[in-house]
């Protein structure tokens, strides 16, 4: 038996995924669970396990395609079972070439008789060729639609490459898009039809009879309906419908595009050459740029901006070093600052919130998951370490580690990356100082690190003030204006200053 699989939901509020790497090939036995795919979805590159014990029929999708959710990507033939008959399943377009038909998904059979009394419309036919042939046709920058089969009833790599080639000349090219163009008709040929709008010369007549409707409508798109062509009278006088109004309309927009697009195309070819290099947004990135985008325009941003005196927390982390090396644990800054938050955040719980726009509700949280940022060369995603507040230090060290190094990666799930309350960025890592970081939405508030330098600071001890070199840490605390004040921003960073300024504090969490 036959079995179409659809590309599943494979991440939360997924529509579409890329097609990154088949592991499979037609033919192969796959067994139940046994990964056939890699798919790039959201922020996380996800396998696509096979959800029967078979053999690879057919593969619908080529390597780097985006594929709807629901789409049928793998066709597997079902171990010891027969097949069904031809009329069970609509044929694939590569299946179809074969035996010369093109099949529109979704389309009816229709009795002879109703076939021929319907009236002629435009059918958009299929160009036969398998993804292979497919996909290098856009690697090499070639419109598949003007390549002519070589007469085997489908499009091969031959075909394609000898189009794109160099020695092809601009006349053998156009005589294959002609080739090409025949086929296609006469694979749509009872279907075919062409609107007078689009096959008559523009007309200049004194007089022309048309209903008030159609002249209205001939008004609102700039039309003069005495231009527009038709072959029907009404009491001897040019008569012209609303239809044809609108085909003209639409053959003028066209056309008009088609001008543009020249102007375009010669524009550019007057441009001087400079070198540059393009490559696709998409996937990760443009996730990325999406949700920010949704975040700044959603949530009226306030960033408040701090200094804090880390000396003490930089001489606590030197202590405390050999000791989290002894337990094969990298300690960082950054598991500090996120006991710090959870500290903090237990101590303003309204900092620790959402907003639930569709029923009117702030949530208030009464967990504390930090999210930390990290960079990628895909871009930035976010780990998240769950109950931080109920963790101990070296224990929140080893999770954070373990995930951030995931996610430069690029095997961190995306559950791994829902649930958070607060993120933390580390824009020191880099030498950055001061930031206005996008809140990671649903959150309320996000918090930049700047870089640990030594600054001049006055100092006082046992009623005299003296001038020290001090680590001074910046604080960027970035928050949605709708829920909180900057009163509740001043306090939370006031309470995570007390923390760092004494990382012995944080024993007692």
């Amino acid at each position: 038996m036959v079995r179409e699989f659809e590309l599943p939901d494979v991440g939360e509020g997924v529509a579409e995924g890329e097609l990154l790497r088949w592991r499979v090939e037609p033919g192969d036995a796959v067994s139940e669970d046994q990964p056939v795919a890699e798919v790039e979805t959201d922020k996380a590159v996800v396998d696509v396990p096979s959800p029967v014990d078979g053999v690879v029929e057919e593969l619908r999708a080529a390597e780097g395609e985006m594929v709807p959710v629901g789409d049928v990507i793998i066709v597997f033939r079902v171990d010891g079972e027969d097949g069904p008959k031809a009329t069970e399943t609509a044929p694939a377009d590569d299946t179809a070439a074969g035996s010369g038909q093109q099949t529109e998904v979704g389309a009816t059979a229709q009795p002879a008789e109703e076939t021929l009394s319907e009236p002629a419309i435009t059918q958009r036919v299929q160009v036969p060729a398998p993804p292979s042939v497919r996909r290098l046709a856009r690697e090499l920058g070639v419109d598949i639609s003007s390549v002519a089969d070589s007469s085997s009833g489908r499009i091969t790599e031959p075909d394609v490459r000898a189009y794109a080639s160099p020695e092809s000349s601009t006349q053998e090219r156009s005589s294959q898009q002609t080739t090409a163009a025949e086929q296609r008709t006469q694979q749509a040929a009872p279907a075919q039809s062409v609107s007078p709008a689009q096959t008559r010369e523009v007309v200049d007549r004194e007089t022309t009879v048309a209903v008030p409707k159609t002249r209205h409508i001939a008004a609102e798109e700039g039309i003069d309906l005495d231009t527009v062509p038709t072959d029907e009278q009404k009491d001897g006088e040019p008569f012209v419908t609303l239809e044809a109004v609108q085909e003209y309309a639409e053959a003028q927009q066209q056309a008009q595009q088609t001008d543009r697009d020249a102007v375009a195309e010669r524009a550019a070819a007057d441009e001087p050459a400079r070198p540059e290099s393009r490559k696709p947004y998409k996937g990760i990135r443009q996730t990325i740029g999406a949700a920010m985008t949704s975040s700044k325009y959603t949530a009226p941003h306030v960033t408040h901006q701090d200094e804090v005196d880390v000396t003490a927390l930089v001489d606590a982390r030197s202590t405390l070093r050999q000791e989290a090396e002894a337990h094969d644990i990298r300690l960082t800054y950054m598991p500090f600052v996120m006991k710090a938050c959870a500290a903090a955040l237990q101590e303003n719980p309204q900092v620790n919130v959402s907003l639930d726009e569709a029923n009117e509700e702030i949530v208030e949280k009464q967990y504390y998951n930090i999210g930390v940022a990290t960079a990628t060369d895909d871009g930035l995603l976010v780990p998240v370490v769950e109950n931080v507040d109920a963790k101990g230090l070296l224990e929140v060290a080893s999770e954070t580690n373990e995930k951030t190094q995931k996610a430069r990666e690029r095997s961190l799930s995306p559950e791994e990356m829902r649930g958070g309350t607060f993120t933390i960025s580390n824009i020191g890592g880099i030498g950055g100082e001061y930031g206005t970081p996008i809140i990671n939405q649903p959150e309320s508030a996000i918090l930049a690190l700047g870089e640990i330098k030594k600054k001049p600071r006055v100092v006082e001890a046992d009623g005299e003030e003296t001038i020290e070199p001090r680590h001074i840490m910046t604080l960027s605390l970035s928050f949605d204006h709708r829920v909180l004040d900057g009163a509740d921003a001043a306090q939370f960073t006031n309470s995570i200053q007390k923390y760092l300024q004494n990382p012995n504090l944080l024993l007692l969490e």
